[in-house]
C-alpha cells in the first residue's frame, strides 16, 4: 500500500502542478493557481501519516517505508525548484513569457550554480535521512531496520556525489572560449 501511495503522490504532484498552472495562465486566476500549488505539501503530510500508521500497526519496515521517506525528502528539497522551472517553461512556451534563465556555462558563475544545485539535493537527502532515522527510532532496536539503514546509506551517497560534482566545478572551473564574453553571466537563484 505504501508503494502505491508514493506513486499516487507523485502523480498527484504533477496533476496539482498542471491544474495550478492552468488556473494561473489559462483561466487567468493566479491567486487560485497559487492556492492549488500550495496544496501540494498536503500530499507529503498524508504520505508521512499513513507511513507512520502503517509502522505503528506492526508492519515490518521495508524498502517501501524507506521510499516514502526518500520521496518526502526529495519533494522538500527539489519540489519548489521544479515548480518554478516548469512555471517558467510553460509561461515562455505557451504564454509569451520571457525565456527561462539558462544556467551559466563557465567559471565562478557555473560553480555557484552547481553549489546551489548541490544544496537542493543535499537538503533533500538530509530530510530523507532525518525521516529514516525517525523511523528507525520509532520502530525501535528490536525491529527489522536493515532496509531503512540501506536507504540511509544511499542518501549518504547522494550527498557525496553532489559534493564531488560541485567541488569539481570549484577546483576545475570550465573556462570560456577566448571569443566568449562571460563577465556578465549571472549565477542562478535558489
Amino acid at each position: 500500500m505504501i508503494a502505491l501511495l508514493v506513486v499516487a503522490c507523485e502523480v498527484a504532484f504533477w496533476v496539482l502542478l498542471a491544474a495550478g498552472l492552468a488556473l494561473r495562465y489559462v483561466a487567468r486566476k493566479p491567486k487560485l493557481g497559487a492556492a492549488v500549488l500550495l496544496c501540494e505539501p498536503l500530499l507529503e503530510v498524508v504520505l508521512l501519516v499513513v507511513t507512520a500508521i502503517d509502522l505503528k500497526n506492526g508492519a515490518e519496515p521495508d524498502w517501501k517505508h524507506g521510499l516514502a521517506a526518500v520521496y518526502i525528502g526529495f519533494t522538500v528539497g527539489l519540489g519548489h525548484h521544479t515548480i518554478k522551472k516548469v512555471d517558467a517553461w510553460v509561461a515562455h512556451r505557451w504564454f509569451d513569457g520571457p525565456p527561462p534563465v539558462r544556467p551559466p556555462k563557465y567559471g565562478t558563475a557555473r560553480a555557484i550554480h552547481e553549489w546551489r544545485t548541490a544544496a537542493r539535493w543535499i537538503l533533500a537527502a538530509a530530510v530523507a535521512l532525518a525521516l529514516l532515522q525517525a523511523a528507525v527510532w520509532y520502530v525501535g532496536p528490536d525491529g527489522a531496520i536493515s532496509s531503512l539503514r540501506a536507504w540511509q546509506q544511499k542518501m549518504g551517497i547522494v550527498i557525496g556525489i553532489n559534493l564531488i560534482i560541485a567541488g569539481s566545478y570549484t577546483f576545475f572551473p570550465k573556462q570560456a572560449p577566448k571569443d566568449v564574453v562571460t563577465d556578465r553571466e549571472p549565477a542562478d537563484r535558489l
